[in-house]
Protein backbone atom coordinates (compact mmCIF):
# COMPACT_ATOMS: atom_id res chain seq x y z
CA UNK A 1 0.00 0.00 0.00
CA UNK A 2 1.55 3.42 -1.15
CA UNK A 3 1.75 6.42 1.69
CA UNK A 4 0.29 9.40 0.14
CA UNK A 5 3.38 11.96 -0.20
CA UNK A 6 1.45 14.63 1.55
CA UNK A 7 1.13 12.75 4.75
CA UNK A 8 4.97 12.10 4.26
CA UNK A 9 6.08 15.70 4.38
CA UNK A 10 3.66 16.61 7.52
CA UNK A 11 5.34 13.67 9.09
CA UNK A 12 8.94 15.25 8.51
CA UNK A 13 7.65 18.58 9.53
CA UNK A 14 6.01 17.20 12.32
CA UNK A 15 9.67 15.02 13.61
CA UNK A 16 11.55 18.09 12.91
CA UNK A 17 9.23 20.47 14.97
CA UNK A 18 9.61 17.19 17.55
CA UNK A 19 13.55 17.55 17.55
CA UNK A 20 13.82 21.21 17.35
CA UNK A 21 11.49 21.50 21.11
CA UNK A 22 13.50 18.79 22.46
CA UNK A 23 16.51 20.45 21.46
CA UNK A 24 15.19 23.81 22.80
CA UNK A 25 13.72 21.65 25.68
CA UNK A 26 16.77 20.49 27.33
CA UNK A 27 18.87 23.87 26.45
CA UNK A 28 16.21 25.61 28.54
CA UNK A 29 17.20 22.40 31.26
CA UNK A 30 20.78 23.23 30.87
CA UNK A 31 20.12 27.45 31.43
CA UNK A 32 17.73 26.80 34.20
CA UNK A 33 20.70 24.35 36.18
CA UNK A 34 23.09 27.10 35.52
CA UNK A 35 20.84 29.82 36.93
CA UNK A 36 19.66 27.54 40.03
CA UNK A 37 23.73 26.86 40.52
CA UNK A 38 24.92 30.61 40.19
CA UNK A 39 22.01 31.48 42.66
CA UNK A 40 23.03 29.01 44.82
CA UNK A 41 26.58 29.67 44.73
CA UNK A 42 26.44 33.60 44.88
CA UNK A 43 27.26 34.23 41.64
CA UNK A 44 24.35 35.55 40.09
CA UNK A 45 25.36 38.96 38.57
CA UNK A 46 21.52 40.77 39.24
CA UNK A 47 22.30 40.01 43.05
CA UNK A 48 26.13 41.06 43.39
CA UNK A 49 24.83 44.58 42.61
CA UNK A 50 22.02 44.94 44.71
CA UNK A 51 22.36 46.54 47.77
CA UNK A 52 22.79 43.25 50.58
CA UNK A 53 24.09 42.65 53.46
CA UNK A 54 27.04 40.35 53.24
CA UNK A 55 26.66 36.66 55.12
CA UNK A 56 30.26 35.08 55.66
CA UNK A 57 30.12 31.41 56.60
CA UNK A 58 33.43 29.69 59.31
CA UNK A 59 32.55 26.14 60.02
CA UNK A 60 34.83 23.21 60.28
CA UNK A 61 38.22 23.13 61.26
CA UNK A 62 39.83 26.35 61.18
CA UNK A 63 43.47 26.86 59.04
CA UNK A 64 45.19 29.20 56.74
CA UNK A 65 43.38 30.09 53.77
CA UNK A 66 44.21 32.57 50.66
CA UNK A 67 40.88 32.05 49.16
CA UNK A 68 39.19 33.47 52.55
CA UNK A 69 41.90 36.39 52.61
CA UNK A 70 40.41 37.10 48.89
CA UNK A 71 36.56 36.68 50.20
CA UNK A 72 37.12 39.90 52.60
CA UNK A 73 39.37 41.86 50.26
CA UNK A 74 36.20 41.04 47.45
CA UNK A 75 33.56 41.68 50.10
CA UNK A 76 35.45 44.91 51.42
CA UNK A 77 35.86 46.17 47.59
CA UNK A 78 31.84 45.51 46.63
CA UNK A 79 29.67 48.73 46.77
CA UNK A 80 26.83 46.58 46.92
CA UNK A 81 27.73 45.50 50.59
CA UNK A 82 26.24 47.77 53.39
CA UNK A 83 27.09 45.25 56.15
CA UNK A 84 28.45 41.64 56.73
CA UNK A 85 27.38 39.31 59.46
CA UNK A 86 30.46 36.87 60.09
CA UNK A 87 28.48 33.36 60.69
CA UNK A 88 30.26 31.10 63.11
CA UNK A 89 29.96 27.21 63.52
CA UNK A 90 33.70 25.94 64.23
CA UNK A 91 34.89 24.35 67.15
CA UNK A 92 38.41 25.82 66.28
CA UNK A 93 41.66 24.96 64.76
CA UNK A 94 45.51 25.80 64.11
CA UNK A 95 46.73 28.41 66.17
CA UNK A 96 48.24 30.39 62.87
CA UNK A 97 44.98 29.95 61.13
CA UNK A 98 42.72 31.22 64.06
CA UNK A 99 45.35 34.14 64.23
CA UNK A 100 45.02 34.56 60.12
CA UNK A 101 40.87 34.49 60.41
CA UNK A 102 40.91 37.07 62.89
CA UNK A 103 43.13 39.90 61.30
CA UNK A 104 41.53 39.24 58.22
CA UNK A 105 38.05 39.97 59.63
CA UNK A 106 39.42 42.82 61.56
CA UNK A 107 40.56 43.95 57.97
CA UNK A 108 37.27 43.87 56.49
CA UNK A 109 35.74 45.12 59.87
CA UNK A 110 37.73 48.59 58.89
CA UNK A 111 35.29 48.89 55.99
CA UNK A 112 32.11 47.83 56.51
CA UNK A 113 30.13 47.31 59.40
CA UNK A 114 30.42 44.05 60.93
CA UNK A 115 28.64 41.57 63.94
CA UNK A 116 29.77 37.84 64.43
CA UNK A 117 26.69 35.05 64.67
CA UNK A 118 27.62 32.17 66.76
CA UNK A 119 24.66 29.55 65.33
CA UNK A 120 26.11 26.41 66.98
CA UNK A 121 29.72 27.02 68.46
CA UNK A 122 32.96 29.21 69.04
CA UNK A 123 35.08 27.81 70.89
CA UNK A 124 39.05 28.30 70.71
CA UNK A 125 39.92 29.40 67.25
CA UNK A 126 36.29 29.57 66.46
CA UNK A 127 35.99 32.41 69.36
CA UNK A 128 39.31 34.14 68.06
CA UNK A 129 36.77 34.43 64.72
CA UNK A 130 34.09 35.80 66.91
CA UNK A 131 36.36 38.37 68.74
CA UNK A 132 37.70 40.06 65.72
CA UNK A 133 33.79 41.27 65.97
CA UNK A 134 32.74 44.60 67.73
CA UNK A 135 29.86 43.03 68.76
CA UNK A 136 28.83 39.22 69.01
CA UNK A 137 25.51 37.71 69.03
CA UNK A 138 24.30 34.11 70.36
CA UNK A 139 21.82 31.65 70.59
CA UNK A 140 21.12 30.77 73.81
CA UNK A 141 22.48 27.05 73.41
CA UNK A 142 25.62 28.30 71.40
CA UNK A 143 28.74 27.16 72.76
CA UNK A 144 31.83 29.41 73.07
CA UNK A 145 34.73 29.58 74.85
CA UNK A 146 37.53 27.27 75.28
CA UNK A 147 39.94 30.17 75.77
CA UNK A 148 42.92 27.52 75.86
CA UNK A 149 45.89 26.33 73.89
CA UNK A 150 46.54 23.00 72.71
CA UNK A 151 49.43 20.57 71.55
CA UNK A 152 49.34 17.15 71.04
CA UNK A 153 52.16 14.21 69.56
CA UNK A 154 52.13 10.68 70.23
CA UNK A 155 54.64 8.50 72.28
CA UNK A 156 55.22 4.99 69.65
CA UNK A 157 58.47 4.04 71.83
CA UNK A 158 56.59 1.30 73.07
CA UNK A 159 55.41 0.69 69.76
CA UNK A 160 58.03 0.24 68.27
CA UNK A 161 60.32 -1.64 71.38
CA UNK A 162 57.27 -4.29 70.71
CA UNK A 163 57.56 -4.99 67.04
CA UNK A 164 61.75 -4.60 67.25
CA UNK A 165 61.96 -1.41 65.49
CA UNK A 166 64.62 1.18 66.61
CA UNK A 167 65.02 4.67 65.17
CA UNK A 168 68.74 6.07 64.86
CA UNK A 169 68.99 10.11 65.18
CA UNK A 170 72.26 12.31 64.54
CA UNK A 171 71.11 15.82 65.55
CA UNK A 172 72.81 19.39 65.74
CA UNK A 173 71.75 20.01 69.19
CA UNK A 174 69.49 18.52 71.44
CA UNK A 175 65.77 20.03 71.10
CA UNK A 176 66.04 19.70 67.36
CA UNK A 177 63.28 17.81 66.13
CA UNK A 178 61.32 17.78 69.34
CA UNK A 179 58.67 16.02 70.08
CA UNK A 180 59.95 12.86 68.66
CA UNK A 181 57.08 9.87 68.43
CA UNK A 182 60.32 7.97 68.37
CA UNK A 183 60.91 8.04 72.05
CA UNK A 184 60.01 9.69 75.01
CA UNK A 185 59.82 13.60 75.57
CA UNK A 186 62.98 14.33 77.59
CA UNK A 187 62.51 17.28 80.62
CA UNK A 188 64.54 19.65 78.51
CA UNK A 189 62.24 18.90 75.54
CA UNK A 190 58.62 19.21 77.80
CA UNK A 191 59.62 22.11 79.09
CA UNK A 192 60.76 24.63 75.86
CA UNK A 193 57.05 23.25 74.46
CA UNK A 194 55.25 24.29 77.46
CA UNK A 195 56.78 27.72 76.87
CA UNK A 196 55.89 27.89 73.69
CA UNK A 197 52.31 26.83 74.68
CA UNK A 198 51.97 29.37 77.70
CA UNK A 199 53.76 32.21 75.30
CA UNK A 200 50.64 31.60 72.84
CA UNK A 201 48.06 31.15 75.60
CA UNK A 202 49.03 34.50 76.81
CA UNK A 203 48.49 35.90 73.62
CA UNK A 204 44.89 34.80 73.50
CA UNK A 205 44.04 35.82 77.18
CA UNK A 206 45.55 39.46 76.16
CA UNK A 207 43.58 38.97 73.19
CA UNK A 208 40.62 38.14 74.56
CA UNK A 209 41.11 40.78 77.81
CA UNK A 210 41.50 43.83 75.35
CA UNK A 211 38.03 42.73 72.64
CA UNK A 212 36.24 41.60 75.40
CA UNK A 213 37.29 44.37 78.43
CA UNK A 214 37.62 41.84 81.34
CA UNK A 215 39.91 42.72 83.95
CA UNK A 216 42.00 40.50 85.33
CA UNK A 217 39.32 38.64 87.48
CA UNK A 218 37.06 38.40 84.96
CA UNK A 219 39.78 36.79 82.15
CA UNK A 220 40.52 34.60 85.54
CA UNK A 221 36.95 32.51 85.09
CA UNK A 222 36.86 32.60 81.41
CA UNK A 223 40.68 31.82 80.70
CA UNK A 224 40.29 28.06 82.14
CA UNK A 225 39.88 26.25 78.89
CA UNK A 226 36.25 25.26 79.52
CA UNK A 227 33.30 26.25 77.18
CA UNK A 228 29.96 28.10 77.97
CA UNK A 229 26.75 28.23 76.20
CA UNK A 230 25.73 31.45 75.83
CA UNK A 231 23.52 32.26 78.52
CA UNK A 232 26.44 31.49 80.74
CA UNK A 233 28.88 33.71 78.11
CA UNK A 234 26.28 36.65 77.83
CA UNK A 235 26.92 37.83 82.29
CA UNK A 236 30.65 36.62 81.66
CA UNK A 237 30.83 39.23 78.70
CA UNK A 238 31.77 36.80 76.32
CA UNK A 239 28.84 37.69 73.91
CA UNK A 240 27.05 40.79 73.88
CA UNK A 241 23.59 39.91 72.92
CA UNK A 242 21.76 36.60 72.72
CA UNK A 243 19.52 35.93 70.09
CA UNK A 244 19.52 34.55 66.03
CA UNK A 245 21.03 36.05 62.63
CA UNK A 246 17.93 38.25 62.67
CA UNK A 247 19.39 39.93 66.03
CA UNK A 248 22.46 40.35 64.75
CA UNK A 249 21.32 42.03 61.38
CA UNK A 250 18.75 44.07 63.85
CA UNK A 251 22.41 45.30 65.59
CA UNK A 252 23.67 46.33 62.08
CA UNK A 253 20.50 48.81 61.57
CA UNK A 254 20.48 50.37 65.02
CA UNK A 255 24.01 50.80 65.95
CA UNK A 256 25.86 51.04 62.31
CA UNK A 257 22.91 52.94 60.16
CA UNK A 258 22.73 50.31 58.04
CA UNK A 259 19.37 50.20 55.79
CA UNK A 260 16.51 48.24 57.02
CA UNK A 261 15.29 45.30 55.16
CA UNK A 262 18.35 44.34 52.99
CA UNK A 263 18.37 40.69 51.74
CA UNK A 264 21.16 38.86 53.47
CA UNK A 265 23.21 36.85 50.60
CA UNK A 266 25.55 34.12 51.67
CA UNK A 267 29.37 35.20 50.05
CA UNK A 268 31.81 32.15 49.19
CA UNK A 269 35.30 31.71 48.46
CA UNK A 270 35.88 31.66 44.38
CA UNK A 271 37.06 27.42 44.45
CA UNK A 272 33.51 27.06 46.64
CA UNK A 273 31.53 29.49 44.67
CA UNK A 274 32.52 28.09 41.34
CA UNK A 275 30.04 26.09 39.33
CA UNK A 276 31.01 22.80 37.90
CA UNK A 277 29.26 19.27 37.79
CA UNK A 278 30.60 18.50 41.65
CA UNK A 279 28.51 21.90 42.21
CA UNK A 280 25.11 20.49 40.39
CA UNK A 281 25.39 17.52 41.75
CA UNK A 282 25.58 18.86 45.58
CA UNK A 283 22.27 21.05 44.23
CA UNK A 284 20.90 17.69 42.96
CA UNK A 285 21.46 15.82 45.83
CA UNK A 286 19.97 18.35 48.19
CA UNK A 287 17.10 18.15 45.91
CA UNK A 288 16.72 14.71 46.04
CA UNK A 289 16.71 14.70 49.69
CA UNK A 290 20.51 13.22 50.33
CA UNK A 291 21.83 16.46 52.11
CA UNK A 292 22.40 14.53 55.57
CA UNK A 293 24.69 11.80 53.66
CA UNK A 294 26.39 14.78 51.88
CA UNK A 295 27.05 16.19 55.59
CA UNK A 296 28.25 13.06 57.26
CA UNK A 297 30.60 12.90 54.22
CA UNK A 298 31.64 16.37 54.79
CA UNK A 299 32.27 15.74 58.34
CA UNK A 300 34.29 12.51 57.51
CA UNK A 301 36.99 14.13 55.36
CA UNK A 302 37.17 17.25 58.11
CA UNK A 303 38.14 14.52 60.47
CA UNK A 304 40.35 12.66 57.91
CA UNK A 305 42.44 15.78 57.59
CA UNK A 306 42.32 17.09 61.33
CA UNK A 307 44.58 13.71 62.20
CA UNK A 308 46.88 14.91 59.77
CA UNK A 309 47.30 18.14 61.75
CA UNK A 310 50.75 18.83 63.29
CA UNK A 311 51.84 22.33 65.41
CA UNK A 312 49.64 24.60 68.09
CA UNK A 313 45.66 24.32 68.02
CA UNK A 314 43.39 26.33 69.62
CA UNK A 315 41.09 23.55 69.28
CA UNK A 316 38.07 22.01 70.94
CA UNK A 317 37.95 18.52 70.69
CA UNK A 318 35.73 16.75 72.65
CA UNK A 319 35.48 13.30 71.30
CA UNK A 320 39.30 12.89 71.14
CA UNK A 321 39.70 14.80 74.65
CA UNK A 322 37.86 11.21 76.44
Amino acid sequence: MSIDPEIMADRRRLRRKLSFWRVLGVLGLIAAVIAVGLTATGRSPLGATRPQIARISVSGFIAGSQRMSDLFKRVGESGAVSGVVISINSPGGSTTGSEELYRGIRQLAAKKPLVAFVDGTAASGGYITALAADHIVARETSLVGSVGVLFQYPDLSKLLDTVGVKVEEIKSAPLKAEPSPFHPTSPEARAALQQVVADTFDWFKRLVAERRSLTDADLGVVSTGRIFNGRQALPLKLVDELGGERDAVAWLEREKGVAKNLPVRQWRPRDDRSFNLWTAARIGAKALGFEDAADRLRQALLAVEDAKLEGLLTLWRPVLDK
